[in-house]
């Protein structure tokens, strides 16, 4: 019994009430409920005596009732004492209860060797004194169990006679059976923990029957392989007699209800306090009918498929303290109210990539302690009343929409300790977090901060273990007080623009670096031999800078595991090692040694087995790829792309390759590609010899989601195995002598696929008109083949196309307007084909929103140039504050969300086969190693995870082929074709175009004076056609203009001056009759410019046939059609169109071109081949 009812039991004598002590002792005791703990004992002790005794003191201490006092309460008092006496007797265990639990002991399976409870319990002590025993009155009422490894069942065990039990906990054990059927047995139980005991199947309805209980746990981990269901009986008839409940755990079992069955279930329990259903398998939306346990302080429901808004009722819980709704699939916007609930300490609403919200103004005296939304799709800016979070430890909001700059009032979040806001759209410089004395983790990494680190920005943090500002646009020197920050553990720099030299730093010999990333800047110098001294350094990436000097593998310190190199000014001396310093080099793990003028293959590495990652890419490496490379048992990721290798050391039978990703390319290989690497998933063959595969080469390579035999010396047909890779993302075939049908199955067979490049083959036929609704295709370059027939209208299908390059074949086709639905198209090129008509589409509103290549060239367009067209190119009208700066290459995802690419998140890109190997592989890897070597992969391209491909347009009056196409760049090109009619104004708003071709067409009227708006021009042609008048003045203003031709049109006039105009030759105005002024001759004395006559059509490889038509007519005449074709114009007229119609339809090479004399349109044979 507590003292409290001692004080009670007294204070009622008293008062004159006769009280029974021992029945208050008992009735206490079996009404409350006590929380039982592994070491404590609930036994009455002679302290509550002594405050029952002080109690009397004060309350009868008057003179006047002395007498009383002696008959009423001192005799009274006596009898009490010995009633005392003799249950403190009885507060010993009761043999009866000891012999239960010796014998509960003796038929449990447990393990001595690591048991702190049962191990104890033994006959010569006081089961009230064992540890996880809770004893009242000699009664045991609590038992802990709890971690004690017990196997075996519980059918038949002591424990259900113990019939006072309050409390029982079996946590952490493993006793594999169902639960036991006797639980009713325990009517007493308060509280019943059950939670990763090893009990698995259906939740029996005994459980249902403790309708005492007031906390239920039966959670399981979700590592557990022991799990319950609540299906007989379900969650509705299990809750119902379980009315007073305030605790309540069922995480991890399988309930399986809709929303409105689990809410109104839980809607019983009017005293639930605590509310947590994590993985259960229960759906949503989450009903109403919840609103009213309104004495909630924790909700936890993560894990599970809600798929639907939160409530905003759920801002109504007053007493709210713990709301957690991770991995919900939730959506909608988030209310903004729950985050002004004045008890919440904890909001965890990650992994929900679909739910919207704003952060609001924070108020004062807000408790929050941890707020998580990660992985969310909240936006907008971080509100600079953050500051009001006095409380705030642990700040998450990476992967998030986030913008525009930090808040300076972060600096006054003193208690933070950990702060992610990685993955957003932040801009402007860092703040400092000098006041922040508690920071631990501080991760900015992909985010758009721009400016210097101040040496001033971490000083003073004594805690800071890791720092990571990577991938960003930060700029100058690096200060060396971030080296020697005390505590600091990692520190990541990566993918900036950070420059100079590196200095060295002192105190190298306390540092605590473990790790250090440095790479994709464009740091110079000599690297600080500072950096080899850390003693403790593990990670040393240093990949992509400007670094030069000559590097001794013999400094490397044995503790080393990851060095990156590559991609310098560097020399790695690798004689600096002989045979007996082998033992002394590092046993690495991760070793890039790319472009580090090695020469030859490091002998060295014969010793290193244990090797995960390998570059010796090029390195002007000679001769012949040994065989001990391939014979690394860990080896996951192998690149000697960019050197001379011819053949490769066999044999190959025998081989256990556990190579991911594999890159040969440009290299002299010759004969078949390697297929002993079955694990694969990147494999770059691309510029080599190669000339024969597998016909089964999905059979040796079936996890393969990169594969490029690009410029290789394939030939034949291209063999359906391409089809049957189910994982493939990216194929490229470019290059090669593939001839024959394009594998109607490569059309069809595309919901994985991304990119198709079938470029430079020698391809017949046409598209399948059979592409697939579910087409996921970025990227499809089928140029320069022998194609022909119609665009098929299946390719609409495409959705999320990016690049289309059909051109140089032989395609007849009206204009695609089809493709208008597309909005993703950013790159279009039907250029050289024989698509003809107008390319107005009137029947289609929407807009070509990110378009800003098209290549429409060497055609048969014509008619008037739509301005609706050219308004729907949006992309192409930029803004007028747009800089002129190129911002960066447009690529192509292999993956979805590739921005947010991890090592965790394996599992959405390859086979989950893969990835719980690679994992077992790498299990002994510390994870931020392992993810920083995956972000370098990822982000300089060498996981495949972005594709970039050249396209070949026409600027500056050259060919020029983009290895990358810049994003920003704009293109236009009409040219070659007979599009007639004035120029559209339309194109005045077109200010992001920097190329502009209209050559070779039939434009007339005046150049439109609002060209001059096209501020971002460097090319301009608009060469042979009929244009007339001035030239604008406002082409002065055409800043960035590097190429002009209006040669051959009919302007007249003074060529403007100022501006670029002088920069440009006689060539640029050639032709026009009335020109003058410089280059050209002066315009005084009446003297005009160059009178030279006007050619209208000029094309390499085209052949006039009309003569050839003469000599053919006079063949097949045989002299009877000589005359009439001679005198009769008409005649010789239809003859000629006849024997041209003729000549089109039996030389594939042959088409019809339109040529403008005088104002008047001819039609003529082109050789189009």
């Amino acid at each position: 019994m507590a003292t409290s009812t001692l004080i009670q039991a007294f204070s009622a004598k008293g008062k004159g009430k006769q009280v029974n002590v021992e029945e208050v002792f008992t009735k206490r005791e079996m009404s409350s409920h006590v929380v039982s703990t592994p070491q404590t004992t609930s036994c009455v002790g002679s302290m509550a005596v002594q405050v029952a005794l002080s109690n009397l003191v004060v309350a009868y201490s008057s003179p006047m009732r002395i007498l009383q006092i002696f008959f009423n309460i001192f005799i009274p008092l006596c009898l009490i004492c010995l009633n005392i006496n003799i249950h403190l007797v009885k507060c010993h265990c009761l043999d009866h209860h000891q012999f239960l639990l010796l014998q509960l002991k003796e038929n449990l399976v447990f393990n001595p060797a690591t048991s702190n409870k049962l191990i104890h319990w033994n006959q010569s002590s006081d089961c009230c004194q064992w540890n996880g025993v809770t004893c009242s009155m000699g009664h045991v009422i609590g038992l802990d169990l709890s971690g004690e490894s017990i196997s075996g069942q519980l059918d038949d065990s002591t424990l259900f006679k113990l019939h006072y039990l309050l409390n029982l906990n079996l946590a952490y054990n493993d006793f594999n059976s169902s639960i036991p059927l006797k639980f009713d047995k325990l009517k007493n139980l308060r509280s019943l923990n059950l939670s990763n005991a090893g009990f698995h199947g259906q939740i029996p309805s005994q459980i249902s029957h403790l309708t005492n209980l007031t906390t239920l746990d039966l959670s399981a981990s979700l590592a557990s392989q022991h799990f319950f269901k609540l299906q007989k009986p379900n969650i509705s008839m299990f809750l119902q007699n379980l009315t007073k409940l305030s605790e309540l755990y069922l995480d991890g079992v399988r309930v399986s209800a809709e929303g409105k069955e689990w809410c109104h279930a839980l809607s019983s329990l009017q005293k639930l306090k605590v509310l947590s259903m994590s993985s259960c398998n229960i759906t949503g939306p989450i009903d109403s009918s919840l609103a009213t346990l309104q004495e909630l302080s924790v909700i936890r429901l993560n894990r599970n498929s809600i798929s639907s808004s939160v409530p905003e009722f759920f801002a109504n819980f007053s007493n709210l303290n713990v709301l957690e709704l991770n991995s919900c699939r939730l959506s909608g916007h988030f209310p903004k109210g729950i985050f002004q609930i004045q008890t919440l300490n904890v909001l965890d609403i990650s992994n929900n990539k679909d739910l919207h919200g704003v952060l609001p103004d924070f108020q004062e005296g807000a408790v929050l302690h941890t707020m998580n939304l990660s992985n969310t799709n909240f936006s907008g800016k971080l509100p600079g009343s953050i500051s009001n979070l006095k409380q705030l430890s642990v700040l998450d909001l990476s992967n998030c929409q986030f913008f525009e700059t930090l808040p300076i009032s972060m600096s006054e979040l003193a208690q933070l300790v950990y702060l992610d806001l990685s993955y957003n759209k932040f801009n402007g410089s860092l703040p400092s977090f000098m006041m922040v004395k508690n920071l631990r983790y501080l991760s900015l990494l992909h985010n758009s901060l721009t400016g210097t680190i101040a040496t001033t920005h971490f000083e003073g943090l004594e805690n800071l273990l890791l720092i990571n500002l990577g991938d960003n646009s930060l700029s100058g020197k690096i200060p060396v007080s971030l080296f020697t920050l005390p505590s600091l553990q990692e520190l990541t720099l990566s993918h900036n623009g950070f420059d100079g030299p590196l200095d060295e730093f002192p105190n190298v010999s306390s540092s605590k670096l473990q790790l250090i990333d440095l790479s994709s800047n464009s740091l110079q110098g000599s690297i600080p031999v500072s950096i080899f001294r850390l003693e403790g350094l593990r990670f040393l990436q240093l990949s992509a800078n400007e670094f030069s000097g000559t590097i001794p593998l013999d400094m490397i310190q044995r503790s080393l595991h990851t060095l990156g190199l590559s991609h310098n000014n560097l020399s790695v001396d690798i004689t600096s090692i002989d045979d007996h310093d082998i033992s002394s080099f590092p046993s690495m793990k991760y070793l890039l040694l790319g472009s580090c003028n090695l020469g030859e293959f490091p002998g060295f590495l014969i010793n290193h087995p244990q090797l995960h990652a390998l570059d010796l890419s090029n390195n002007q490496i000679h001769g012949i790829i040994p065989n001990w490379i391939w014979r690394f048992d860990s080896l996951v990721y192998l690149n000697l792309s960019n050197n001379f290798l011819t053949t490769m050391e066999g044999p190959f039978d025998d081989l256990n390759s556990k190579l991911y990703i594999l890159d040969l390319h440009s290299n002299q290989l010759l004969g078949s590609i390697p297929t002993f690497t079955k694990y694969a998933v990147h494999l770059d063959y691309s510029s080599n010899k190669f000339s024969t595969s597998p016909l089964d080469l999905d059979n040796y390579i079936p996890f393969v989601y990169f594969l490029s035999i690009s410029n290789n010396r394939f030939q034949g047909k291209i063999h359906e195995a391409f089809c049957n890779f189910s994982y493939l993302r990216l194929l490229d075939l470019s290059y090669n002598s593939f001839n024959g049908f394009i594998p109607m199955c490569l059309m069809t067979r595309n919901s994985t696929l991304r990119v198709l490049n079938l470029a430079g083959n020698k391809l017949q036929g046409s598209i399948s008109d059979t592409i697939s609704s579910s087409c996921n295709l970025r990227f499809l370059n089928l140029n320069e083949n022998l194609l022909g027939g119609v665009i098929p209208n299946s390719l609409a299908n495409c959705q999320s196309l990016q690049v289309l390059n059909l051109g140089n074949n032989q395609f007849s086709d009206r204009f695609p307007c089809f493709l208008r639905n597309i909005s993703t198209l950013q790159v279009l090129i039907l250029r050289s084909n024989k698509l003809n008509g107008p390319i107005s589409c009137t029947h289609s509103t929407t807009n070509w929103e990110m378009l800003h290549i098209v290549d429409l060239s060497y055609n048969n367009f014509m008619d008037i140039l739509p301005g609706a067209l050219l308004r729907s190119w949006t992309k192409m009208m930029g803004n007028q504050t747009e800089s002129h700066e190129e911002r960066g290459t447009l690529f192509f995802d292999m993956f979805d969300n590739h921005d947010n690419m991890r090592y965790d998140n394996l599992f959405s890109v390859i086979n989950n086969f893969l990835v719980i190997k690679l994992y077992k592989l790498l299990s002994t890897e510390p994870y931020a190693v392992v993810d920083h070597i995956f972000a370098y992969y990822v982000t300089s391209n060498q996981f495949g995870g972005r594709y970039l491909n050249s396209v070949t347009i026409v600027h500056k009056a050259k060919q020029m082929e983009f290895i990358k196409i810049p994003s920003a760049f704009t293109s236009l090109d009409l040219s070659f074709n007979h599009f007639q009619g004035p120029i559209p104004q339309e194109f005045s708003s077109l200010r992001a175009l920097k190329s502009l071709n209209l050559s070779h067409n039939a434009f007339s009227s005046n150049i439109p004076s609002s060209i001059g708006n096209l501020r971002n021009l460097e090319s301009m042609d608009l060469s042979n056609n009929n244009l007339s008048g001035e030239i604008p003045p406002e082409l002065v203003k055409l800043n960035f203009i590097a190429y002009l031709n209006l040669s051959f049109n009919h302007l007249w006039g003074k060529i403007p001056t100022g501006g670029q105009m002088h920069t440009f030759e006689a060539s640029s105005f050639v032709g026009n009759e009335q020109l003058c002024g410089p280059p050209l001759k002066d315009c005084t004395n009446g003297r005009m410019g160059d009178s030279a006559p006007t050619p209208v059509y000029e094309m390499h490889g085209s052949i006039e046939l009309n003569f050839i038509s003469v000599e053919l007519g006079f063949i097949f005449g045989l002299g009877i059609f000589i005359l009439p074709l001679m005198f009769l114009k008409r005649w010789r007229m239809l003859y000629w169109k006849l024997v041209d119609n003729f000549l089109q339809r039996v030389v594939p090479q042959l088409d019809f071109v339109y040529e403008y004399y005088g104002g008047q349109r001819y039609q003529s044979l082109k050789w189009m081949g």
